[in-house]
């Protein structure tokens, strides 16, 4: 199915890997994308298909169908080298920034709110609770990403 008839098919598919480079990048903070991450990540992807914006609803369920396959595709096909790596995950988010700007002010603006909560949530997916407790102020580094 294609969720954009103003994209092309092969802009679709790339498309739909938009959650899964926002994970990748988000990962990259502690070099690399461990199982916590990844789990974080998918099971985040399931929640968007009904939790997000009506207006990415269509979006947000054909991407959760090849989110796991996706992400595990970029996991190995990027490049290993962590500075290497942002900068394949950066040049490929602007690629698939101008795609999403096809589609309209409307919808790009929602599409960003809802990749930048999807990369917060999965930046946080080592998040602890007793840190919190014991640090109950923004310390950057420790509590806040």
């Amino acid at each position: 199915m294609l969720p954009f008839k103003k994209l092309s098919a092969q802009e679709n598919q790339a498309l739909l890997k938009f959650p899964a480079y926002i994970s990748m990048l988000a990962a990259q903070l502690d070099d690399k994308l461990d199982d916590t991450e990844k789990k974080s990540a998918i099971k985040f992807s399931h929640t968007k298909t009904f939790s997000c914006n009506p207006l990415l609803t269509e979006f947000y369920e054909e991407a959760d169908k090849v989110f796991k396959k996706n992400i595990e595709q970029l996991d190995d096909d990027l490049p290993k080298d962590k500075e290497l790596r942002e900068v394949v995950i950066k040049n490929e988010l602007m690629i698939l920034e101008k795609m999403v700007l096809k589609l309209g002010k409307d919808y790009s603006l929602e599409m960003h709110r809802s990749m930048k909560s999807f990369k917060q949530h999965v930046s946080k997916a080592h998040h602890n609770v007793l840190v919190d407790f014991i640090f109950p102020l923004s310390i950057p580094g420790l509590n806040e990403n």
